[in-house]
């Protein structure tokens, strides 16, 4: 009796493993002072707490699949998204894993459509952000605070940092080539041992300057000491 094939689980096996094979070639070929641009779309990034009062009792996150960092992985579980007005944004897909705080990330476009004004913040740094409500299969959840816009930030490791003459927590200025190559000021640089190399820019900074994931970036501007 023959094994019956997942199709769909079988073509994301094969794009991963393909996908990583680019990288490494990449990784070989490129600029050593090049750094590689993911573009970020909007996403949750939720408590366990939270995750059973959207999804139910006892439940935990399925990977869809891998992202670049180590460790990290979009879910299959999304939520919608609603604002102050009532209007909702849907499928928007939960990163695992689960995290100490849910913290919503949107780009300025999103923010308009949902009625909302939320602040340009780091990663984590909550306070005093943007009110959002979520909505799941078993539930809803309203938080007082948790959208931002991320900033523009560039994971690195240590190694990469000394490569690049800066440190954790700098900000730079760097320019993105594409159709419409543009300077990106206030980018944040994020140092932490086992990260790879990857400048995150939001939709709109993206659509902005003409470019989608795997776009090549350079710092032209150092650091202040």
């Amino acid at each position: 009796m023959g094994v019956r094939v997942d199709e769909n689980r079988l073509i994301e096996e094969i794009s991963a493993r393909v996908m990583s094979k680019l990288l490494e070639r990449y990784r070989a070929e490129r600029d050593p002072l090049e750094i590689p641009v993911g573009v970020s779309v909007r996403h949750v990034h939720i408590t366990a707490e939270h995750l059973e009062l959207l999804y139910g009792p006892g439940h935990t996150l399925t990977v869809q699949r891998n992202l670049l960092q180590p460790g990290e992985f979009a879910a299959e579980e999304v939520v919608a998204l609603v604002g102050p007005r009532m209007r909702t944004i849907e499928n928007v897909r939960i990163l695992g894993p689960c995290r100490k705080e849910t913290q919503v990330e949107i780009a300025r476009t999103d923010a308009v459509v949902l009625g909302l004004n939320p602040p340009v913040r780091c990663s984590g740094d909550l306070a005093g952000s943007a009110p959002i409500t979520l909505i799941g299969p078993k539930g809803v959840l309203s938080l007082p605070q948790g959208c931002i816009i991320a900033n523009r930030h560039i994971h690195m490791s240590p190694a990469d940092a000394g490569r690049f003459g800066v440190k954790d927590q700098d900000l730079v200025s760097v320019e993105v080539t594409g159709e419409k190559s543009l300077v990106f000021h206030q980018v944040q640089v994020r140092v932490k041992e086992g990260w790879v190399l990857n400048m995150h820019l939001d939709t709109d900074d993206a659509n902005a300057a003409g470019i989608t994931c795997g776009a090549a970036a350079r710092i032209v501007i150092p650091p202040a000491r």
